[in-house]
């Protein structure tokens, strides 16, 4: 079986050396110009010094360009995808075809993950996507076990998987926090992420708690639980997964870089040793479970249930 790849989301340029250490394969990096959802705000420096020290250990930079695009935006796509190919960025996410269309001309030998977070959910509109240039296809996080494996029978693509952290639920162009709170005659500080000063929508029925922030690409309600399969990784390894992704956004460096190591540990028993992972993936989970925060309950997501709409 070949390992898939351990793919992490750094909040910071510091992060790497050490992520490198803990197992980590490749990293997503970006700024939210450009990209969604993004564990840390790199700029064009730190982008380059990203893929400087992930290269000098043999590791991968990705650079996240998922953001759907207006007209304003458009004329500096070029712009950027032609900086992300003199600093020998490994692939550019997308999910606008603006994106596509624009590296078609500044760096037609670019690498490109098509990653749309909700519309990748079978085998054939992955494969469309790799008929336009997309070398790969990010899951959508509502699809199931049964169905990941199914798309990746099919796929003439590589397949991405989110295997950790929390997910999308909606997103708005809109600053719908900060429409409200100037309605109100209050001036909105934007979150953009600031841990400390986290905000919530809260289900008093259900007891849960939705982290909300707002940044440039509008404003983005996130999952009250975090993904965790630390212990059910096997039928996606043998079925030939290419990548697992940990997600880290609103996590603390601390906690992305504990998380790498177990996941590391856990690819390398269930490739090396499939006994072996049998008998500690629960030990592993365990493990997860003591460094999860105490507000961020763990579930398997969608992989085995059906996705009601």
């Amino acid at each position: 079986m070949k390992k898939p790849e351990l793919l992490v989301t750094p909040t910071s340029v510091e992060d790497i050396e050490t992520l490198v250490s803990a197992g980590a394969d490749a990293f997503v990096v970006g700024e939210q110009r450009y990209g969604l959802r993004l564990a840390g705000e790199f700029t064009r420096e730190d982008v380059k010094e990203a893929v400087e020290i992930a290269h000098r250990h043999g590791k991968k930079v990705y650079v996240a360009m998922n953001a759907l695009f207006h007209n304003d935006k458009v004329p500096e796509l070029e712009g950027y995808i032609s900086f992300l190919k003199e600093v020998s960025a490994d692939a550019i996410i997308f999910g606008d075809p603006a994106v596509l269309m624009a590296a078609r001309s500044a760096a037609p030998d670019m690498k490109l993950h098509w990653n749309t977070e909700t519309t990748a959910t079978n085998w054939y509109t992955c494969n469309y996507w790799g008929r336009k240039g997309a070398k790969r296809a990010v899951l959508a996080r509502e699809v199931n076990m049964d169905a990941i494996i199914e798309i990746k029978e099919n796929a003439d693509v590589e397949i991405e998987v989110q295997v950790h952290g929390m997910t999308a639920m909606f997103q708005s162009k809109r600053s719908l926090l900060g429409n409200y709170y100037e309605y109100q005659g209050k001036a909105l500080e934007i979150e953009n992420r600031k841990q400390e000063k986290s905000m919530f929508l809260h289900d008093k029925e259900r007891e849960n708690k939705y982290p909300i922030f707002e940044d440039e690409n509008g404003t983005h309600i996130m999952s009250p639980n975090d993904i965790c399969i630390i212990d059910e990784l096997q039928e996606m390894i043998e079925a030939g997964i290419d990548s697992f992704k940990i997600d880290g956004i609103l996590k603390s460096p601390e906690y992305i870089i504990e998380v790498t190591k177990l996941y590391r540990k856990a690819i390398d028993l269930c490739v090396e040793d499939p006994d072996q992972y049998d008998e500690s993936k629960d030990g592993l989970l365990t493990e997860v479970e003591e460094i999860q925060p105490a507000n961020r309950p763990l579930d398997t997501g969608f992989f085995f249930k059906e996705t009601v709409y």
